[in-house]
């Protein structure tokens, strides 16, 4: 039987390409926050308190766009609603080891990245999830998080304007780690669910929103798995 602190660094080390990956992410965010005039602790304060890199991409445009901070907190409130099903999802994958007694800790270390690995590891084998697992899974995302966003307030403002290369790697790390995340639990039986959201998603993004698009391709993913497993129960 793992002991709790060996239990905590497997969680962390699932959650090691998240890790890696959302440093330069927060960089790029930094930057962007900088640039609109943010100081590192303004900028830093932002991520550790949303902490949801395009809601704070959107969140910093609205606000320094004008727009008044009741409106701006409603569109970021809506950009994340899909944080809720989060937490529900993974235990619904762990079964009978689900925990709740510290979803409250654990969850809200549940960004998509951490969800994703969350996923990860438990479609591996469902003996992977525990709550300290889940705690260590989701505390490594977080601190790299904010710490790439202090670097690239304090050090990036106008570094990568001469490097454009540079500058659209940054933005494309974030949706290659999922495409490879996404890869990792791909079977048959998830297929249907992903082949709906992907129809529903794109159009919806290219039509209204990429927020919309978003919510509309969850809907349709989870109408798509409700019925698969109605037709399985029957």
């Amino acid at each position: 039987m793992p002991t709790p602190s060996a239990t905590f660094r497997a969680g962390f080390r699932e959650s090691l390409p998240i890790t890696l990956g959302y440093f330069p992410i927060g960089i790029s965010f930094g930057i962007a926050a900088a640039r609109a005039g943010l100081s590192p602790l303004e900028a830093v304060f932002v991520s550790a308190v949303i902490y949801a890199g395009a809601a704070q991409f959107l969140a910093l445009a609205l606000l320094t766009g004008g727009a008044p901070v009741i409106v701006s907190a409603l569109s970021v409130l809506a950009m994340n609603l899909r944080h809720v099903l989060y937490g529900p999802a993974i235990l619904e994958a762990a079964k009978e080891r689900a925990a709740t007694r510290f979803s409250w800790l654990w969850g809200g270390w549940l960004s998509d990245g951490a969800f994703g690995a969350a996923i990860v590891g438990v479609s591996r084998s469902k003996e992977n999830f525990s709550e300290r697992w889940m705690l260590g899974l989701g505390i490594g995302p977080y601190f790299s998080w904010a710490a790439g966003t202090g670097t690239g307030a304090i050090f990036g403002g106008g570094a990568v304007e001469d490097f454009p290369a540079v500058d659209a790697a940054l933005g494309f790390l974030l949706p290659a780690l999922f495409l490879a995340m996404l890869l990792a639990v791909l079977s048959r039986k998830q297929l249907a669910v992903i082949i709906a959201s992907v129809i529903v998603t794109i159009p919806a993004s290219l039509v209204f929103s990429t927020t919309v698009g978003i919510v509309a391709g969850m809907i349709a993913g989870s109408l798509v798995g409700l019925v698969r497993i109605r037709g399985l129960e029957r």
